[in-house]
Formats: C-alpha cells, structure tokens, sequence
C-alpha cells in the first residue's frame, strides 16, 4: 500500500483536487482511496474529489481538475481572464467573481459547486463560439497551471455579459488598454461568434478606443445581425452598429 499511495502522492501536482476519476487511472479505486482517507493520507473534498492531506487547494486547482482530469471544455473567462493575465490591476479586486465560460449545458460536478472556495464561482455555459477550445492558453495562477482565454476572446466574452453581469463603463475600461491585440484573432473570432450583441458591443467600445489594430479589419465578413438592440434604455445610439447603449465618460 505504502509504494502505491508513495507513487500516487508523487504525481499529484501541488494545490490540486485530485478526481477518482484521476485516482482510477493511477490504479486506486473508491475502496482503496477511502482507505487512504482513514489513514490520513488523502482528505475527501466532496463526493468523488480528493485533496492531499496538508495541501490546501482552491479554485485554480479545481479548475486544473476539471480541465485535465475530467476533460470538460471550461476555462476562466471574460473579465477573471484579464485580471489572471494582469490587464485589469486598477479593477474592484478582493473577492469578486470568478467568472468560467463552458459550453453549453455544461454542469459542474457536486463537490465543485458546494465547497466554499475563497471566491464565488459563476459559470456560464453558452455556445458563444463555434469552437470552444480555440483562443486560450495556459496562465499559471497560484502555482496551477490554467488554460485561461486569451485578451481578445476575453474581450468578447465580457461584452457578451454586458449589461446584467458586467458594467459597460468597467467593460471600457479594460478595452482601453488592449492596445495591441491580434487582428488576425479578433477577425476570427467576430466571424465565429454567435452573440450579435458582443460583436457590436466590442466594436464600439474598440471603435471608441481608436485602436491601431482596428485598421487591419476586414468587417465585410461579418455578421452583425439586423435591427436595433437596445443595451441601456435611454443610452445613446450607435448609428454605425444600431445599438443603444449608456453614455459614459469615455470618447
């Protein structure tokens, strides 16, 4: 016993929920892993998740569980995705939601959803884009490593939860300082979005900024959908985009 749980506890990274699944494949099943956490070894977490004993682990090691061990098409996104990548320092930190996109009809396991980690967790599940498992890359937070979405899908996810989970004002704040995305990914990803209202809301809100980048745009190839949409009633309309939305300090 004491050579597997020595091979187990070697491979389990630091601050990181270990799944049975993830337990399974290293050769130790339920049985045995409750063993383990009558021996002190392991201490049980929620129903099919472990953590070391004496590690402490939070939700970038939950998170790192749940992409690596269950395979689940999920990442830290919109604006969780900028403060991980440092672009949102001069934010409202301490506390705030952690915001994870998925695919739709995405679900959480039980021992996710009901530990207290240090910060609440929302998970959106929306098919915003076509393929889910473009645009991000992999941030280290708190020793774990993520794969968190990249400035620019980032960017279309925090509009894409504008008005109701996202502040526009805060939402333009971030994009003024995404001064040099990549005008390759941004084309992309406004041609395989499926939100009309985070493709007009991230080209009024760039188109604001004036970025350099926006000149390398080619907006034939993208669909913006018909009609107006109102964003904030009373707000200010967006001839250009045909969208009403507040008028803020910003140009």
């Amino acid at each position: 016993m004491e050579s597997k749980i020595n091979r187990l506890l070697q491979d389990w990274p630091p601050h990181v929920v270990g799944t049975q699944r993830w337990l399974t494949s290293k050769g130790v099943d339920y049985r045995l892993a409750d063993k383990y956490v009558r021996s002190g070894w392991l201490k049980r977490l929620g129903h099919g998740a472990y953590v070391r004993a004496g590690s402490s682990v939070d939700w970038p090691g939950a998170v790192h569980a749940l992409q690596t061990q269950l395979g689940l098409d999920i990442h830290p996104g919109a604006i969780t995705a900028f403060e991980l990548r440092g672009y949102a320092h001069y934010l409202a930190l301490g506390g705030r939601e952690v915001v994870l996109f998925a695919r739709a009809k995405t679900k959480l396991p039980a021992w996710f959803n009901n530990h207290p980690w240090s910060q609440p967790v929302r998970l959106v599940s929306s098919g915003i884009f076509t393929n889910d498992k473009e645009n991000v890359s992999m941030v280290k937070v708190e020793d774990v490593e993520l794969a968190v979405a990249t400035l620019e899908r980032a960017a279309f996810e925090m509009m894409a939860l504008v008005p109701k989970q996202q502040s526009f004002e805060e939402a333009l704040q971030v994009m003024e300082s995404l001064t040099s995305l990549r005008p390759r990914v941004v084309q992309r990803l406004l041609e395989t979005c499926r939100s009309v209202k985070a493709k007009r809301l991230f080209m009024v809100a760039a188109e604001r900024m004036n970025h350099p980048w926006l000149n390398d745009l080619d907006l034939s190839h993208v669909d913006f959908g018909s009609g107006k949409r109102t964003i904030h009633p009373g707000g200010r309309l967006d001839k250009k985009y045909n969208l009403v939305v507040a008028d803020t300090n910003h140009p």
